[in-house]
């Protein structure tokens, strides 16, 4: 994932209360989150939403491992592992 988008700063970011993003990083401006989830259905969290507030992220994306992309929550999306080599620029030009 970072080979993709060469961050100068990834951060792992979390609070005291339990909220957390596996990695944050600025892409041209913009806001990215990553989560990791190793559960073939993935669900929004609180954590997530707390997160994408707290943080103002333009996306946070959820990478797990199965095999299609779908929208979670207003500015989340699980995305399959398999395609974390194929999603710099073009994937993040899509999600608002």
């Amino acid at each position: 994932m970072l080979q993709a988008f060469e961050p100068s700063q990834p951060y792992f970011w979390s609070t005291q209360g339990g909220a957390e993003v596996d990695l944050l990083f600025l892409h041209r401006g913009r806001r990215v989150g990553f989560e990791v989830k190793f559960t073939e259905a993935p669900k929004t969290t609180a954590s997530m939403r707390t997160a994408a507030k707290e943080l103002k992220l333009d996306h946070l994306w959820v990478v797990y491992p199965g095999a299609h992309e779908f929208p979670m929550d207003q500015g989340i999306t699980a995305l399959p592992m398999g395609r974390l080599g194929q999603m710099a620029p073009p994937v993040l030009k899509m999600k608002g």
